[in-house]
């Protein structure tokens, strides 16, 4: 009888994350629940895998217990976007995704990010995204319209924030010092998977130990649909104007107190963050 630790996030989606539990039973295996919040304390029930039922912004700090545990990473996906089980092409229902985490023999070696900045001098983890602009503008304008609309929410949010949104002045510079871009942005993305928003993303490759910094330099409002499609499609970092870097870390200087969206959740921070890949990888289920 296999273990598993569940990570539960009852706040995401419409509380499908309680029913995982009654489901990973059925399955024969032996499960211990831990909250989202207490999710460091997982490795001590001694699992073979840890199971994380939530959202994309729940995922983060699963991965990082997962890879310092030395286990399989198994995702069911409850929440609004559920970006990061798109990229990787895992299922949508939760009876069926909690089947695959617990059965599944296939696994990827996935990079988590570090954002530096967190409350008591901790790194806030993170396996899609995390980026200044328009997306932390774009969520806000989102947040109330989730149950209602669902993942088109952040279309919508996305639109309301082109409209009004003004740029973010920042400098993004690799680990060694080397300047990206300085200046005023639209945007400025951080990718380890690459995907956000509810099928956006940009070009990045979540297993090759670095990450890519994307910047979007500020410019006419009225290229902005041109820049949306370009997330649509995947093709933004072709569009003049992107600005795109690959190194194991980055620094990003601010100008003053600025908006972040990392992996669907919102905070604050200022002065320099600094970015940069975990040193353990996390093993994610995938078939």
């Amino acid at each position: 009888m296999s273990r598993i630790a569940l990570l539960a996030n009852p706040d995401s989606g419409s509380g499908e994350a309680q029913e995982v539990e009654r489901e990973v039973r059925e399955l024969g295996a032996e499960v211990e629940v831990f909250s989202i919040q207490d999710a460091e304390r997982a490795p001590e029930s001694r699992p073979d895998r840890i199971l994380v039922a939530g959202g994309d912004g729940s995922l983060g700090l699963a991965a990082r217990v997962a890879a310092e545990a030395g286990v399989p990473l198994g995702v069911v996906p409850v929440g609004t976007a559920n970006d990061f089980a798109r990229a990787f092409d895992l299922p949508d229902d939760p009876a069926e995704a909690a089947r695959l985490g617990v059965e599944g023999e296939r696994r990827r070696g996935v990079e988590i990010g570090l954002m530096s900045g967190e409350e008591g001098g901790g790194r806030r983890p993170f396996v899609n995204a995390a980026s200044l602009g328009l997306p932390p503008e774009a969520a806000q304008r989102a947040h109330g319209l989730k149950k209602l609309l669902g993942p088109l929410a952040y279309a919508v949010g996305a639109l309301r924030a082109g409209v009004s949104a003004k740029p973010v002045s920042c400098r993004v510079t690799g680990g060694d010092g080397e300047e990206l871009y300085s200046g005023e942005v639209w945007q400025a993305t951080m990718a380890c998977s690459g995907h956000f928003g509810a099928g956006s993303s940009v070009q990045a490759d979540p297993t090759d130990g670095l990450l890519d910094a994307i910047v979007v330099e500020a410019g006419s409002r009225l290229v902005l649909a041109r820049r949306a499609h370009g997330l649509r499609r995947g093709t933004l970092e072709g569009q003049s104007g992107v600005h795109r870097g690959r190194a194991p870390s980055f620094g990003v200087e601010l100008d003053g107190m600025t908006e972040f969206n990392v992996d669907g959740e919102l905070c604050a921070r200022e002065g320099t963050v600094r970015f940069e890949v975990a040193p353990r990888r996390v093993e994610v289920v995938v078939g």
